[in-house]
């Protein structure tokens, strides 16, 4: 029996974003700005189908195919007709939904494969208009498919390196010691590996590496290096890079400003040639790029889902800036000069300066990728944001729908606090994404000594606050925080982030500014809290007791997170097992109010500067034990934490999903189209999504 884990159920949410107003209030100018870069945002988006798994890119299509026949709606009663049961049909309709959401068949939270909760999948593609017109096309696409599209081999259930799981930005027989080989490569080359894949062969017994670059120009470079022989390929997803760069050409033609032109045009050139540095040339334009009405950005940007931690995932997204919101964002700036003293570290290891960024709320009306953040800080390039600046953003309808609790679905609390964390999620929430991007983000400084030998630092008076010892560690020439950090960068990074969030929220100032006075904001510091350590619970659903591995930066971190304030004790946070009301195991979490601001301020306090002195010095090994002693699940000591694993997923609620609009042009006028918020809406949504070309989209993908 398949475990219920790698089903999406047929009552998932499902939410419409609403961008109605925001789009509206935009000139006809800015309509046609937002609307090319959402056209280059959606065609860079299925790129993401070819880096999540080899199979992904074919179910799109296959799927494709058959909704372009015919409507969800019209494919009901196909489905009828080939067996299926109402209940069957949904399942259908909820796994297509959710491939599109995800933009792939592993889940973009979490990094488990979903697989169709229905066994006559192959007679409804058999039965459907689609086959009937084209059935050997139809036919070959499913024995492309078919297999991997059910298999849950212990490889194919999540992503990972090697054994551990299945990666399309490696070749199969890549490990993590090619992973670390490639490294020393392109680091001797100053190339980044953002952009690339590595595949591997072996040629008399010669090691060979190709490292594909995304680029819509193809040409091909050959290195030898150590044992091996690397080639370095730019054309790849050539197909698709040519598209974003036509509709960012026209995008140009509708910039506010300079910058804004600057920045596409850098853009541009990074994906016709595979320039990373050009991406940073465009991100520097894009920071100048203070407060437009339309914001954007588009690349190869996180991280996480590279076994490795270095190669970035692409993501493309337009929205409109919510003017009341992104008032107490600008104050929560304009104060981050008083608050950023306020961190458990000395000044020496604070950024010379702050480089007060954009901090704005945005209503999305594109966000193409794996999965739809609440909040982001950008750009990630860290030499960037040291010395030049960020931006943060707040994804104001995205929060609205995303964290919209029901009270008989709240898990693992006691009941008087549901009704508590219900009223104040959002608000709290709210404040922690705030503070986690601008000051957890925008915080700390790295210690560099450049190819010159010159220091970003006294090398002779900084001294460790852990041991009162002369710091012995930095990051030298072209070392960066992911390249020394690799496996954990990402996930240590959201943890020393939510840790800012957690520590400042229990600022007076920080909390009116969000409007939050007296015994509201005590409220709002409670739940902010509370939903941390329920949070670090909820985390153990993305850990992997087989490969001991993890599969979710952000939950990694909050389970470190609970595992911190667990052990500070004097009650701070309890947890304990017990029945539920339906006879099954549960648990409930707790945390005593009156300790947040001593006990647990404290603790996290300790942690915080421990985290922030092995980031600072590159002290790789510091910082891996540390994070690692803490990431660890265990059945030993007070918690069993593997059975309390297996009572979270048996009561775990699946991630919502959310439904966009599609902009069109007519005339010289912009029209938005929006959906209802369903599996079919989401459907009709990318069955319309590329009207003008879809038949060449699907053969270039089909070619993967």
């Amino acid at each position: 029996m398949v475990d219920s884990q790698y089903y999406l159920p047929n009552d998932i949410g499902i939410s419409a974003l609403d961008c109605r107003e925001a789009c509206r209030l935009l000139s006809p100018k800015e309509q046609m700005y937002a609307h090319y870069l959402s056209r280059a945002s959606w065609y860079g988006g299925l790129i993401v189908l070819i880096q999540t798994s080899p199979e992904s890119a074919n179910i799109y299509v296959l799927l494709q195919k058959m909704f372009c026949a015919q409507a969800p709606q019209q494919l009901e009663a196909v489905a009828t007709a080939a067996g299926l049961s109402a209940e069957e049909y949904q399942a259908f309709l909820v796994y297509a939904a959710g491939l599109y959401a995800n933009m792939g068949n592993y889940k973009s939270f979490g990094d488990t494969k979903f697989i169709p909760n229905l066994p006559k999948f192959k007679a409804l593609v058999w039965e459907s208009l689609a086959f009937k017109q084209s059935p050997g096309d139809m036919e070959t696409l499913w024995g492309y498919c078919c297999e991997l599209l059910y298999s849950l081999e212990d490889k194919q259930k999540q992503l990972g390196l090697g054994e551990k799981g299945i990666s399309a930005y490696f070749s199969g027989n890549c490990c993590l010691e090619d992973a670390e080989f490639a490294q020393k490569f392109l680091d001797s080359k100053n190339l980044s590996a953002y952009n690339t894949r590595l595949f591997k062969t072996e040629i008399d017994g010669k090691r060979c590496y190709e490292v594909r670059l995304a680029s819509s120009e193809v040409c091909c470079g050959k290195y030898e290096f150590e044992d091996s022989v690397f080639s370095v390929k730019r054309g790849d997803y050539a197909f698709l890079m040519e598209k974003v760069c036509q509709n960012l050409e026209k995008a140009k033609d509708y910039a506010a400003n300079e910058n804004q032109k600057r920045m596409l045009e850098e853009y541009i050139r990074s994906f016709t040639c595979g320039s990373v540095e050009a991406h940073k040339e465009g991100s520097r334009y894009w920071i100048k790029d203070k407060g437009p009405i339309v914001e954007s950005y588009i690349g190869f940007i996180e991280s996480y889902r590279d076994p490795f931690g270095s190669r970035g995932e692409f993501e493309g997204f337009v929205a409109v800036v919510n003017k009341a919101m992104s008032a107490r964002f600008a104050q929560l700036v304009s104060s981050a000069e008083v608050l950023l003293p306020e961190l458990p570290w000395p000044l020496a290891f604070e950024k010379d300066r702050f480089l007060k960024p954009d901090f704005t709320s945005l209503d999305v009306l594109t966000f193409a990728g794996s999965g739809i953040p609440a909040g982001i800080n950008i750009p990630n390039y860290d030499d960037i944001r040291q010395t030049e600046g960020f931006k943060n953003v707040s994804l104001g309808n995205v929060l609205a729908v995303a964290y919209a609790t029901q009270k008989d679905k709240l898990t693992f609390l006691e009941e008087n606090d549901k009704d508590l964390y219900i009223k104040w999620k959002g608000p709290s929430f709210e404040v922690q994404v705030g503070l986690h991007e601008l000051l957890g983000h925008g915080s700390g400084k790295l210690f560099v000594q450049d190819d010159k030998g010159k220091y970003n630092f006294d090398q002779t008076a900084v001294r460790n606050p852990e041991t009162g010892e002369l710091i012995s560690s930095w990051y030298k020439g072209s070392e960066t925080w992911d390249s020394k950090f690799s496996t954990i960068a990402s996930s240590y990074e959201e943890c020393r982030a939510e840790c800012v969030g957690l520590y400042l929220c229990l600022n007076k100032q920080v909390l009116s500014i969000f409007g939050h006075e007296g015994e509201d904001a005590e409220e709002v510091v409670y739940v902010n809290w509370l939903n941390m350590v329920r949070a670090g619970l909820l985390g153990l659903e993305f850990y992997t007791p087989e490969s001991k591995s993890w599969r979710q930066a952000h939950m990694q971190a909050r389970f470190v997170i609970l595992r911190v304030l667990l052990e500070a004790g004097e009650g701070l946070v309890g947890l304990r097992e017990c029945t539920g009301a339906d006879g099954r195991p549960d648990a409930v979490i707790t945390l005593d109010r009156s300790k947040i601001y001593t006990v647990g301020k404290s603790a996290i306090q300790r942690f915080l500067c421990k985290l922030q002195v092995h980031k600072s010095t590159a002290d790789v090994e510091g910082g891996r034990a540390l994070y690692e002693g803490y990431s660890a699940v265990t059945a030993d000591g007070t918690h069993n934490f593997l059975h309390l694993r297996e009572t979270v997923l048996l009561r775990k609620e699946a991630r919502k999903m959310f439904v966009q609009a599609n902009t069109y042009i007519k005339g010289d006028a912009v029209e938005l189209v929006e959906y209802e918020g369903s599996a079919a809406g989401l459907i009709q949504s990318f069955v319309e999504r590329f009207p003008d070309d879809a038949e060449e989209v699907e053969a270039q993908l089909n070619g993967h």
